[in-house]
């Protein structure tokens, strides 16, 4: 089951982000401590598999920083996020 969801998480994160928001207290961390749901509304729209990684080093990382190994992960899940927005500009360009 774990697998399935990463495999969601990757290919549809808006579903995902919906689904554990639902389902699970996973963004209890991240999204209450502002009082607000910013975070969390910004990174769906805008952000949504560097949400979902942030979020889980957040819960698993019980220190004050994140990891330099951590961050790089959180650096990649923000190129992929970007590379999948501006991909559809490329294509669009191309044609």
């Amino acid at each position: 089951m774990p697998c399935l969801l990463a495999l969601l998480a990757v290919a549809f994160p808006r579903i995902a982000i919906v689904l554990l928001y639902l389902f699970t207290n996973f963004f209890s961390r991240v999204v209450y401590p502002i009082n607000t749901a910013v975070v969390g509304v910004l990174g769906f729209l805008f952000l949504p598999l560097t949400l979902i990684v942030y979020t889980f080093f957040e819960n698993t990382n019980h220190s004050t920083a994140l990891t330099p190994v951590q961050l790089i992960f959180v650096f990649v899940a923000v190129v992929i996020d970007l590379g999948l927005v501006g991909g559809g500009m490329r294509s669009r360009r191309a044609a």
